[in-house]
């Protein structure tokens, strides 16, 4: 009607879109025939030639054929722009092989890219060369390849790492031992980067070549942590791999006892298990499916397709290990060290590396420690929903082998409306399996909201689940099958209005779990099939009735109640036989044929004219299969019948008659053969493989070499023994490793020549400082050869000729001084710091101050120890005080006290203080039980009668007691714990400086500065935190004044788990000034590592 208003709408759009594509490079798929292209690759200008290249690559990403630009696009590799070299590295890669010849011919350039300065030209270029994947010049790239895995800078050696398995693809048996080396020397290097990218080369190229391996395997392990999230999920995989082929199953981990079942030691195994199923409180006798778990064991070592490719179930099972297959976890070091630096990957931001470390404490760690990988799986279930699925089905296999793992945790397993459809059905199979009898009450109240969800499968699956908790635990089978029973009575099954066949589905999974309960004990639930049998009539569902026809023929005997009714059923399932289904007719057929067969009594005239009846119907049905059943059965029972017209047609000599009953007997017979037990068929694979997902053995699965498979070579160790005396030196050294090999080096050992002083001076009263001098020659000289040796590599890289003689290692080699001091009676000067509770001005008069004390309780090693001062301000006398917790509904004479972390309360229950005069103040000891090092602890002040609800504030500093050790054994605890174990931080120290200034004004006495910055240091670090003074180095500097090089050790070890804490305080500066202090933790837990190392930071500064 007005047409101006649409074309104003039109302009408006286009418009609005061409201010959407503005800055943007939308406009390079626009026109595909674009003639300018040409013309800009020749271009003098870097920006034409880039715009011409980038609209190649967008006619290459729309999938148009752009190889006619080659020639011009390769003359462009010369490029010293980096943007245009770049875009040409990637249109050469896209079409070299479709043109060879012309890619060859660009080789030469990137021969001179790989002498560039710049580290990413040198990336690029091989990269690309790597990448084009030509038989002609894999000797020249497999060159370029060696070169760059000594490259000093760090992405370039990744590269290198990355082309390796590249240059494998192209199956050139010549190159493949050369590879190997490659390989061997990128898992040397000492960046995690590279060692990431390495560990995926060594799994493409040469995964069974454990020999490169064994040489790096304790660094390997080290550096794991540091390792990017990728690559450490390979490289968990290989040294899971090498420690199995070298060492063999751990003889205190869960594949041992698995396999250990014919072996005599095995019942102090089980002793074992027993204990620790204990300590969650769970029936031993329903710790593990031996059958099940032995079966997971042996297809992770054998692989599925081999197991269940035996014939004989007996073989699966006779098969086991020698005991010279398996070490002991606490005398190898080995796996010592490969456990202890997957621990800290079960907290990390990728589920795949918590799978990796999961399955490699599952097949590795002691039993007892085993359950440190439930709760990381368990929390992987929160943080992720698209990976919840991968998470349940690894669960799933670790709840069949040992239910106890997560039998307290089964709410975590409730199903969520958000759950997919195979999520719910995993999370049903779960919670069946690790159903115990303190968890089944709410598990089963739980079925019933499932029964109840709008997806009638679902509904069917939870009704499957309540019969196999009734099967799992047998105290059950009565409460569940109360519950079934009345599922089968609602009205939507038993009304005529036709069923749905999903609403069926739920009926019929009711009846098949009641048939799968009876069957434990059919004698005890003759009441449940009689129900069942008078519900018939009211039950329409086919598979529903043919289930119960089922079990009236199968327990025709059972009890008293049966037989007397069964006549009766059978004469109302032979009326209803013309009505019925196929399936219920077939069934029908079954029933009385099984009766019949079985009957001797007095009604045996009655059985035989239903039998006779009902087999006439069939001979008569519409379908075939009825009527075949039927003229087989009319044969085989002919006997039975009663009928002699039947006995002439069938019956033709005494041999036919014998035969036919021997037949009738095994088939109808109740004990004519007993059934073998099915052997569990599962397939199962590694923990976080993708096989595990999809139930099959994908492309590159290989299952865990056969232990002990290598043997052990002593030139291994003499790499080993090299490599940790030498400080991991090797020949890609550059600043952008990012390892820190040095800082030992300016801190002093103490050894012989302090105990030889010591000894000297038996007869001389100890001094207040006790100086030992000390050099270390060794690591200066490593040190500056370290640097020397990065400066050549550099220099021979650039073709450039050394310019440092070898005589400079011995002129720029010095030998730093240092002396080990002692600070005697430091602990009386200790002044612990105090907080504020309650203050006079809202406390009506009252004060309360708290410090944290050194003491460790003896209460429970959960409890922190507390001084607290009750003082009146007031004028008024205070009576009645006590301290509690907020929370708190018990008395204090009711609290007990346990060593139990649940069991000890948040306050122990302190004595009530009686009154309080003016200006009167008590001190007492209160012991606390903090939720959190960080969280504040909700406390109420009583007292005249009123409340004062305070807030006690943890002090992460006294959540460790002093853990006594010398030097040699720091450093030893301390080599053990870098990486993720280690965290560092820098701050400004001044607290010395005041004491300085003191000492200036006394003229009396005047203290050496550099004890009194040690002692300053030593009291703000011991006066805010529960620690012990493990040394104190000392330099002995050229300048007088100068403090660089102050090292202080503290050690103490967490109260609650007795994990060890190190810490270590570098000073550098002036003595009369602030000095940085450099302040490190190692310790085990991270979280509380980090924590305390910016507690200590705080009060230092």
């Amino acid at each position: 009607m007005f047409p101006q208003f649409g074309a104003t709408a039109d302009t408006l759009s286009k418009a609005s879109t061409i201010m959407f594509r503005i800055g943007t490079d939308a406009h390079l798929y626009d026109d595909p025939e674009d003639v300018n292209i040409a013309p800009l690759l020749d271009s003098k200008f870097d920006s034409e030639k880039c715009e011409a290249l980038k609209r190649l690559l967008a006619l290459i990403a729309q999938g148009f054929d752009v190889s006619n630009f080659f020639p011009q696009v390769v003359k462009n590799v010369a490029s010293h722009s980096l943007e245009v070299k770049k875009l040409v590295y990637l249109y050469l890669l896209h079409y070299a092989q479709k043109r060879p010849n012309e890619a060859l011919l660009s080789i030469n350039s990137f021969q001179k890219d790989l002498g560039d300065t710049n580290p990413l030209v040198r990336a690029w270029a091989l990269r690309t060369m790597a990448g084009i994947r030509l038989h002609a010049i894999a000797p020249l790239v497999l060159v370029a390849v060696g070169k760059c895995a000594r490259d000093p800078s760090v992405y370039v050696r990744k590269c290198a790492a990355t082309a390796l398995p590249k240059l494998h693809d192209l199956r050139l048996e010549e190159l493949s031992s050369t590879i190997e080396e490659i390989v061997g020397t990128l898992l040397t290097d000492n960046s995690p980067a590279v060692v990431g990218a390495a560990a995926a080369a060594f799994s493409s190229v040469c995964p069974n070549n454990y020999s490169l391996i064994g040489k790096n395997y304790k660094r390997l392990c080290t550096i794991l942590p540091d390792v990017e999230e990728w690559g450490q999920i390979v490289l968990i995989g290989i040294l899971l791999r090498y420690a199995i082929a070298r060492h063999g199953l751990v003889r205190e981990s869960m594949m041992f006892h698995l396999h250990s079942k014919e072996h005599s030691s095995s019942e102090n195994d089980d002793s074992d298990v027993h204990s620790a199923v204990g300590k969650v409180g769970i029936d031993p006798s329903k710790k593990y499916d031996s059958e099940l778990a032995s079966m997971i064991s042996r297809c992770y070592i054998e692989g599925p397709d081999d197991y269940l490719s035996r014939s004989s179930y007996s073989n699966r099972v006779s098969l086991a290990f020698s005991g010279a297959k398996f070490t002991s976890c606490k005398n190898n070091e080995d796996v010592k060290i490969l456990l202890q630096c997957t621990s800290p990957l079960f907290w990390s931001n990728n589920s795949a590396v918590v799978l990796a470390a999961a399955g490699v404490h599952w097949i590795m760690a002691p039993r007892d420690n085993i359950q440190r990988l439930v709760k990381p799986l368990l929390f992987l279930l929160r943080s992720s929903r698209s990976s919840n699925y991968v998470v349940l089905c690894n669960i799933q296999v670790f709840a069949k082998a040992m239910p106890y793992l997560f039998a307290s945790h089964f709410e975590n397993f409730f199903i969520l409306s958000t759950d997919s459809y195979q999520t719910k059905a995993l999370k049903l199979e779960i919670l069946c399996t690790i159903s115990t009898d303190s968890s089944i009450a709410s598990i089963l109240k739980e079925f019933q909201d499932y029964i109840r969800d709008p997806d009638r499968k679902f509904a069917a699956d939870a009704v499957a689940a309540i019969g196999l908790c009734a099967l799992q635990l047998p105290k059950m089978a009565s409460t569940c099958l109360e519950g079934l029973l009345a599922l089968t009575r609602q009205d939507s099954f038993t009304s005529d209005v036709r069923t749905s066949e999903e609403e069926a589905g739920v009926l019929v999974q009711a009846i098949m779990s009641i048939k799968m309960i009876i069957k434990q004990d059919p004698p005890r639930h003759e009441k449940v099939i009689v129900q069942l049998v008078r519900n018939l009539d009211s039950i329409k569902v086919p598979a529903a009735r043919a289930i119960i026809i089922w079990m009236v023929g199968e327990y025709s005997k059972v009890g008293e109640i049966i037989p007397n009714m069964l006549l009766t059923v059978l004469k109302y399932i032979a009326w209803s036989f013309a009505s019925e289904s196929s399936e219920t007719k077939l069934q029908t057929l079954n029933t009385v044929a099984k009766v019949l067969s079985n009957s001797r009594g007095e009604n045996l005239e009655t059985l035989q004219k239903i039998a006779r009846y009902v087999l006439e119907l069939a001979e008569c049905d519409m379908n075939y299969v009825v009527r075949g059943r039927g003229c087989f059965f009319r044969k085989l029972l002919s006997c039975h019948l009663g009928s002699k017209k039947l006995e002439d047609e069938v019956i033709t000599s005494p041999e036919n008659e014998g035969l036919l009953n021997v037949l009738s007997e095994h088939m109808f017979h109740e004990q004519a053969f007993q059934q073998s037990p099915i052997p569990i068929n599962y397939r199962v694979y590694l923990p976080g493989s993708l096989s595990q997902i999809v139930l099959h053995a994908a492309p590159g699965y290989e299952p865990l070499p056969k232990p002990c498979t290598i043997l052990h070579d002593a030139d291994t160790e003499a790499d080993l023994s090299e490599q940790d005396g030498s400080g991991s030196f090797t020949g890609s050294l550059d600043e952008e490793s990012g390892s820190y090999n040095g800082s030992d080096h300016s801190v002093t050992s103490g050894g012989n020549t302090e105990s030889g002083s010591s000894n000297e001076d038996e007869n001389i009263q100890d001094p207040l400082i006790q100086i030992s001098d000390e050099s270390h020659l060794l690591p200066a000289a490593s040190a500056d050869l370290e640097e020397l040796m990065s400066k050549r590599d550099l220099e021979t890289w650039l073709d450039d000729q050394p310019s440092l003689p070898n005589s400079s290692i011995h002129k720029e080699s010095k030998v730093p001084r240092s002396a080990r001091i002692s600070i005697k009676d430091i602990e009386k000067r200790v002044r612990p710091k105090t907080y504020e509770l309650l203050d006079p001005a809202n406390g009506n008069g009252m004060k309360v101050d708290y410090t944290f004390s050194s003491d460790v309780s003896n209460i429970s090693p959960h409890v922190v120890t507390i001084q607290a001062t009750f003082k009146n301000c007031s004028i008024e006398t205070i009576l009645n005080i006590v301290l509690k917790h907020e929370d708190s509904t018990t008395k204090p004479s009711d609290c007990s006290e346990s060593s139990s972390q649940d069991d000890v309360p948040a306050l122990v229950p302190m004595q009530e203080i009686t009154s309080l005069e003016p200006g009167q103040a008590t001190a007492e000891t209160i012991h606390v039980r903090f939720h959190h090092h960080l969280l504040p602890l909700k406390l109420v002040i009583y007292f005249n009668g009123k409340s004062f609800p305070v807030k006690l504030r943890p002090d992460i500093g006294y959540f460790v007691k002093p853990l006594p050790m010398d030097v040699e054994v720091f450093r030893d605890k301390e080599s053990h714990l870098p990486g993720m174990f280690e965290c560092t931080r820098s701050c400004i120290f001044k607290g010395h400086v005041d004491d300085l200034n003191k000492e200036k004004g006394d003229h009396t006495f005047s203290k050496d500065k550099f004890l009194v910055v040690c002692e300053s240091i030593v009291l703000t670090m011991l006066s805010n935190a529960n620690l012990f003074l493990v040394s104190v180095d000392m330099p002995i500097a050229a300048k007088h004044d100068d403090a660089s090089g102050l090292c202080l050790r503290f050690s103490s070890e967490i109260l609650s788990n007795s994990v060890p804490c190190l810490i270590t305080v570098t000073a550098e500066g002036i003595c009369s000034e602030p000095l940085n202090v450099a302040v490190k933790v190692n310790c085990e837990e991270t979280v509380f590592g980090l924590n305390l190392l910016n507690r200590i930071v705080n009060f230092l500064s």
